[in-house]
């Protein structure tokens, strides 16, 4: 009976991806003005074997002041986590919620350490409600695939 047991194990969270950008460095290093900063996240869950999934969070914050670009950073934490025995309507949920609640603090120090190793002051990025996140993603998706009536 214990091979039917539900398990959830963290197998590895690494950094899968990082990248940096500074396009108009040095001249934009002497601006006085303030930047603009714009953060998106994504999360995507991809099998990689039988029971075994790869979760990965990707960041890409963005300063800008006008229309140049004072940095980009791009980076995707991963995890590898072990899902078995579980009901399917639970792992939409798990890969969408736990999962990424686990890989997001490494995220969050892998962002602000590598802001902060160009020489900016660092960008933290918030905390997330991934249930929040998730349950908009599933109304998204239901609201597109229904069709649209006119009464």
């Amino acid at each position: 009976m214990a091979d039917l047991d539900p398990v959830f194990q963290i197998q590895r969270v690494y950094l899968k991806e990082s990248s940096l950008e500074q396009p108009n460095s040095p001249a934009i290093l002497l601006e006085q003005e303030q930047p603009a900063v714009d953060i998106q996240l994504a999360v995507e869950a991809t099998p990689v074997a039988e029971g075994v999934f790869e979760v990965c969070v990707t960041a890409t914050v963005q300063t800008k002041i006008k229309d140049r670009t004072v940095f980009l950073v791009e980076c995707k934490q991963a995890g590898i986590f072990e899902i078995r025995n579980l009901p399917d309507d639970q792992m939409g949920p798990i890969m969408g919620i736990a999962c990424p609640q686990i890989v997001y603090p490494y995220l969050r120090g892998n962002v602000a350490d590598m802001i902060t190793r160009g020489g900016f002051p660092p960008v933290h990025l918030a905390e997330i409600n991934f249930q929040a996140m998730y349950e908009q993603q599933q109304a998204q998706a239901a609201g597109q695939a229904a069709p649209i009536t006119n009464q």
